[in-house]
């Protein structure tokens, strides 16, 4: 069996995910494809994501891609998040993952409507509901806000009591359309770094719709795209990234005729058939990267580039802060100050090289920010010590 090494794996890393400075790439759709997809909770991530890895970057370019061209899309999918997505992957996700996603939330709501006494058959309930808020915005092609919406449906305008003290309300309603791809978040009408979308009927966002593959062969594709971008991982890796099932990741495995190759500490990883050649060494890099980075969110076993570094760099939910990158590890975190200035944090001693193209990169994000400071809802410990 042949064996990849961990630098190995750091080295594919830095070429992959065009974080080293002779892979970067031209444009945001360049970033997304080489990361399958980027995270979109946040919608600041997005623009520092490919921030990162594109040569020269504007907000504009971001906004373009989103808003005007549309070629990256955001969708709900693996694991109930949001991502951007690039158009062509959306007719492998809307029938795999996006559709299990709508299928786990199709079963939770119906169930909380019966208890919250909003209907007798709550599965009735969601389809007048959905089909309700449907016609809403059938007749707004600009989309509207979710306030807008909530005003002109009332029956999704509720709270709906859970365990613990928790509700679900009218958003419930439009995230489960929008994991079913009906409704889709388009243009943002706040801050680049707020979300504040204006809700649209993917048709109208799209035109022609692209037509949903069969199930196991979005799955297929979506498990390729992944073994490029983060291969070799594990199947426990794929199985959490996906948010699927080993049998769904077993089959695509199959498939793809992917090659089994041994780890170091971890077992056995996977790579696509045409891609086992040895990675050349991209030379010295640094990278800061933001809240909820897909690098840093894409594997489930992180020790290669974590280290031991988990409780200070992800949240009690598993969710990646801000980090900060040396040849392939994650050695720090970043944070802004008052005046916006960006600050890296180190959390052990790197060499003075290092050290220096780190502050280059903070002064260069400092330069790119532009005094606008950028909040999350995700920070890690490392960013929160003084």
């Amino acid at each position: 069996m042949q064996h990849v090494s961990d630098d190995e794996r750091r080295a594919r890393l830095a070429v992959r995910h065009a974080l080293a400075p002779g892979a970067r790439v031209d444009s945001p759709e360049a970033a997304t494809r080489a990361m399958t997809v980027l995270h979109a909770t946040e919608p600041a991530t997005i623009y520092l994501s490919c921030w990162a890895r594109v040569g020269s970057l504007e907000v504009e370019d971001v906004d373009r891609a989103l808003y005007d061209d549309r070629s990256i899309v955001k969708q709900l999918a693996m694991r109930r998040t949001l991502f951007a997505f690039p158009r062509d992957l959306l007719p492998a996700v809307w029938p795999s993952a996006s559709a299990r996603v709508a299928g786990i939330e199709r079963a939770r709501m119906t169930k909380d409507a019966v208890k919250a006494g909003l209907a007798e058959d709550g599965g009735d309930w969601l389809d007048r509901a959905r089909a309700e808020v449907l016609a809403v915005l059938a007749d707004a092609p600009d989309g509207r806000s979710s306030l807008d919406i909530r005003q002109a449906v009332p029956m999704i305008d509720v709270k709906v009591p859970l365990a613990a003290g928790a509700t679900w309300s009218a958003s419930g309603v439009l995230t489960h359309l929008g994991a079913t791809a009906d409704i889709v978040r388009g243009t943002n009408t706040a801050h680049w770094r707020t979300a504040r979308p204006r809700l649209t009927l993917m048709r109208h966002w799209l035109g022609n719709v692209p037509a949903s593959w069969k199930a196991a062969d979005g799955y297929r594709e979506i498990v390729r795209r992944w073994l490029h971008t983060f291969g070799p991982g594990t199947e426990a890796d794929l199985v959490w990234w996906l948010g699927a099932t080993k049998t769904v990741v077993r089959a695509a495995l199959i498939e793809l005729d992917a090659v089994a190759v041994s780890l170091d500490h971890c077992g056995t990883g996977w790579l696509l058939p045409d891609d086992l050649d040895e990675v050349p060494d991209p030379g010295p890099w640094v990278a800061l990267l933001p809240v909820l980075d897909p690098t840093v969110m894409g594997w489930q076993r992180r020790d290669f580039y974590l280290g031991a570094y988990s409780d200070q760099l992800f949240d009690g939910r598993g969710n990646a802060g801000t980090t900060a990158w040396v040849d392939g590890r994650i050695v720090g975190c970043w944070t802004q100050d008052a005046a916006g200035a960006v600050q890296v944090r180190l959390l052990e001693q790197v060499s003075s090289p290092a050290r220096r193209a780190l502050d280059a990169e903070a002064s260069r994000l400092t330069t790119w920010l532009n005094g606008t400071r950028i909040s999350t809802a995700y920070p890690s410990k490392a960013m929160k010590s003084n």
